[in-house]
């Protein structure tokens, strides 16, 4: 990962997530006229960190400029590469839309967009975009109360990244809701993974 990533990675759960979007799209303009692929790919990078950090902060209209801008940086790379251990490419571009409809609360749109995901195109390896998108689908299913599919995603999770359930908070804020509502069959399915998860209503 190159080093601007490291830094606004770094600052964006922090008190200084403004420094963070803003040094994001500070060096990403900069670093883009470059003519290698490998600085395409970290100005991509940095550009959809900025779109999730202008989503947190609920400016979905800055959120949805910034990500139709890495499409057309994802165009110009022309495949799903991994330069500089930046996993920028159409499909990653993909992935945060997804990621930024969560994070603005929008479910139904999350779901149209987890549509146009492609994870078989993504580089070998990069197992946490994977989990990511799993872990956003499931969230989405949850709040339309289609907690059978919710359920699928989560045991998507589960098997690729059994720490996953255990730590992360919108995993078991989003089981907590489906064991809420658990019933029949499928809420043995619900109970014995927020057993495993250590999860409780």
């Amino acid at each position: 990962m190159a080093v601007y990533q490291v830094v606004v990675c770094a600052l964006l759960p922090t008190p200084r997530a403004g420094l963070a979007e803003a040094l994001a799209v500070v060096t990403a303009e900069q670093i883009e006229v470059g003519r290698e692929a490998p600085v395409w790919s970290v100005a991509g990078a940095l550009w959809l960190i900025a779109a999730v950090a202008a989503a947190r902060r609920g400016d979905a209209v800055a959120a949805a400029q910034r990500l139709d801008h890495t499409d057309r940086l994802a165009a110009r790379l022309g495949e799903d590469a991994n330069h500089r251990w930046t996993a920028f490419g159409p499909t990653n571009v993909a992935i945060h839309r997804v990621s930024v409809a969560v994070e603005l609360g929008d479910a139904p749109a999350a779901l149209i967009a987890a549509d146009s995901v492609e994870l078989d195109r993504l580089p070998t390896g990069l197992r946490s975009r994977r989990v990511q998108v799993q872990l956003d689908i499931a969230w989405a299913q949850a709040q339309r109360r289609r907690d059978a599919e919710a359920l699928v995603a989560l045991l998507e999770v589960e098997r690729a990244a059994p720490q996953v359930t255990r730590r992360n908070a919108i995993a078991r804020d989003t089981i907590r809701q489906l064991l809420a509502r658990a019933r029949g069959a499928s809420g043995a399915a619900v109970r014995g993974l927020a057993d495993r998860a250590g999860v409780a209503v």
